[in-house]
């Protein structure tokens, strides 16, 4: 690799972790003054919490490699026990405390063994989790956006996309994302990468002749 290549990884990865704070922030804006009784709102993610799924997000950003395989060996690697294990050491006692957390973690840049990429995508992800159920909406930027939907149009890692949309061809309304062939799906990036990630209800906004493969091979988060 040559300096000028490894010179724009590393900024690559800055403009990463720029987006990744940047979202984080947001996030934390949008939750600032929620009643415990919206905390308690049942999220996207089958099972949890509004209030479970941001400190799922906490722990993401609290955890470096070594602790992250510390816990994996501690739970017998059992990775469901272990993000559950997590999850609640960062749940704190009250969900102000538990919101309090999130905002000590924003600029974190520490994180699993896995792509700077794939924690934005986490950000994003788990955001709409938190958001769509309360009714809260976010402009994403569509350069944020878009490199995320392009990760993961490549990525079965943490969770499966590139399977999911296998044979299909999606093609965003508003921003340069196109991938695949077959089929056609076609709506809103974000809407495309949160059917990408296994979100049923994004598929409500998507058309084209592949929208209902995509929601057969959708599963509960």
């Amino acid at each position: 690799m040559t300096e000028k290549e490894a010179g724009a990884r590393i900024d690559r990865g800055s403009d990463t972790w720029s987006r990744i704070h940047a979202e984080r922030a947001a996030l934390a804006a949008d939750l600032a003054g929620l009643t415990d009784q919206q905390f308690a709102t049942p999220s996207l993610c089958t099972g949890l919490t509004v209030r479970e799924v941001l400190a799922h997000l906490i722990a993401g950003a609290s955890l470096n490699s070594w602790q992250w395989l510390a816990g994996v060996i501690r739970c017998r690697f059992d990775f469901d026990k272990q993000v559950t294990m997590r999850l609640n050491e960062q749940l704190g006692a009250t969900a102000a405390e538990t919101l309090e957390r999130f905002r000590g973690i924003v600029m974190s840049r520490t994180k699993p063994p896995l792509p700077t990429m794939a924690m934005l995508g986490e950000t994003i992800v788990h955001g709409e989790d938190i958001r769509r159920p309360l009714d809260i909406r976010r402009p994403y930027p569509i350069e944020t956006i878009t490199q995320v939907a392009r990760y993961y149009q490549g990525s079965d890692q943490v969770v499966l996309a590139k399977g999911r949309i296998r044979g299909l061809r999606l093609v965003a309304n508003d921003g340069p994302f196109t991938t695949g062939s077959g089929p056609l799906v076609s709506g809103t990036t974000l809407a495309l990468t949160m059917a990408m990630t296994g979100r049923t209800t994004y598929c409500d906004e998507l058309e084209g002749d592949g929208v209902a493969t995509l929601r057969d091979r959708c599963t509960p988060a």
